[in-house]
């Protein structure tokens, strides 16, 4: 059984920093793309990064471009996201999500098959 475990959500005041950690077990990590999605109070899910394990392609919303950054350590099968200069729109559930397809369409607009519980990041003005 595949599992997802994000952390290191908080409250953090706009400018500052976060980094989202996502566990993964059940699975080879390795053969997994992987991506960090949000949702806000009363908006739809949206994609915020993500990185196909095949060729590491990465995509970035572009409002978050340039702020935010995603990594992988294979060997701790942990996804990060570090978050850098937050700000209040930020604001909303994380998610982490895995997929078996190596494609970067379906990276970027594809089902994931495999989802966490989120964890909330709040971001103060």
């Amino acid at each position: 059984q595949v599992t997802l475990v994000e952390s290191g959500g908080g409250l953090v005041q706009a400018g500052g920093s976060l980094r989202l950690s996502c566990l993964l077990s059940g699975h080879t990590f390795s053969r997994l793309s992987m991506g960090w999605f949000r949702q806000a109070p009363g908006k739809e899910r949206e994609i915020v990064a993500a990185m196909n394990w095949v060729n590491g392609f990465t995509h970035y919303d572009d409002s978050v471009k340039d702020r935010f950054t995603i990594f992988r350590d294979n060997v701790k099968t942990t996804l990060y996201l570090l978050m850098n200069r937050l700000k209040p729109e930020d604001t909303a559930v994380y998610f982490c999500a895995a997929t078996k397809s190596n494609s970067n369409s379906d990276v970027i607009f594809g089902e994931y098959e495999y989802w966490g519980q989120g964890t909330q990041v709040t971001v103060s003005s």
